[in-house]
């Protein structure tokens, strides 16, 4: 195996029929393969979706509903459903899972990002697995996420993991329409390539994403120093064929970049929802942050700042026209900020340490 850890991410389409039911079979096809590599010494962190789909099939609504109540009553009943399934599927094989649920404002802090983290690594350390849902029976619109492929991206990042694994109901990204056969798999994946051109707006018909949220999410986790890939999660024997690296196997890999990324950093990284004020920066600040050498942002090259925040919190870095250049963990709070703009000889505003640039 050329993996000793990794995430994989299970799509609502993957598991659940046209009709909304759960698929069962491959269901267990999949745990069949994750035990597989369980017992061979990978470290697996599953994120899987399907509660969302598993509870419209069970509850039938009486009256109309908007959609964050449906999605409440659904993932609830649904959520107890799916867990039990794995549950059942995985005690066939010897081995014990743990639920995971969780939301976003669990990531917007440090310390609950590591609390969430240190429970995590205590259920691998006794070789329990794992399963991490979105808790959308508490969760509002505003703070979801965009999809679980955003959650499994925070949690491959969190956990350090080797590799994400995305399984779709697709093979993976295509040069052309999916549904054109001559259309063909983009195999491989480097930093800075262009493949917006090849990437189909449209969403699941049980999930909340499309491919364009998975490949914006692929590319920043590769950014991060770990391999994605997005593969046919109906294909037999899909994770182990994939961790061996069998010749025919289809899929879609972004290629890990080879910088390493500090934990603090990978957090900083997937925080920009939760900044509480901006900074704007000169050209001359910049063109220093874009350079080579890692710089701290000082507050000479400021010239202004928007928002209320605290000491710690994450600010969003922007140029003189208002694009985003990054997002950073400030060591002023905002009215200190505001009193030493364009100051020199002054603390960094954000310590390169603490800076993750897009």
């Amino acid at each position: 195996m050329r993996y000793k850890k990794i995430a994989v991410k299970i799509g609502s389409n993957v598991i659940t029929r046209a009709d909304g039911t759960l698929d069962v079979t491959r269901m267990s096809a999949l745990v069949d393969q994750i035990a597989l590599l369980h017992k061979s010494g990978v470290t697996v962190v599953m994120i899987s979706s399907g509660a969302v789909a598993s509870g419209r099939s069970i509850v039938n609504v009486s009256k109309k509903m908007d959609v964050v109540d449906q999605r409440q009553l659904f993932s609830s009943v649904g959520q107890a459903k799916l867990i039990n399934l794995y549950y059942d599927l995985f005690r066939e094989h010897g081995i014990v899972v743990g639920q995971i649920l969780t939301t976003k404002e669990n990531f917007s802090s440090r310390r609950h990002y590591l609390n969430q983290r240190n429970c995590m690594r205590v259920m691998l350390e006794n070789k329990v697995i794992p399963i991490v849902n979105e808790n959308d029976a508490v969760s509002v619109s505003e703070l979801m996420f965009t999809d679980n492929d955003e959650l499994s991206g925070l949690i491959a990042s969190m956990m350090d993991m080797e590799a994400l694994i995305i399984l779709s109901n697709i093979d993976g990204i295509f040069n052309g329409s999916p549904s054109d056969p001559q259309s063909k798999v983009i195999r491989e994946i480097k930093k800075g390539e262009d493949v917006s051109d090849f990437i189909q707006s449209s969403k699941s018909s049980f999930g909340r994403g499309g491919m364009q949220t998975k490949t914006t999410i692929a590319r920043k986790i590769a950014d991060e120093g770990i391999d994605v890939y997005i593969a046919n999660g109906k294909t037999e024997n899909i994770l182990p064929d994939l961790l061996n690296k069998k010749k025919d196997m289809v899929s879609t890999h972004f290629i890990a970049s080879k910088d390493s990324v500090s934990s603090v950093k990978k957090w900083i990284a997937h925080s920009e929802g939760f900044a509480k004020g901006e900074i704007y920066i000169n050209d001359n600040a910049s063109k220093a942050l874009a350079g080579e050498k890692a710089v701290s942002l000082l507050p000479v090259g400021v010239i202004k700042i928007a928002g209320e925040f605290e000491k710690d919190d994450i600010v969003k870095i922007l140029d003189e026209k208002g694009a985003l250049l990054g997002v950073g963990k400030t060591q002023y709070d905002s009215n200190k900020a505001n009193e030493i703009i364009g100051k020199k000889n002054q603390k960094p505003l954000v310590h390169c340490d603490y800076l993750y640039l897009e």
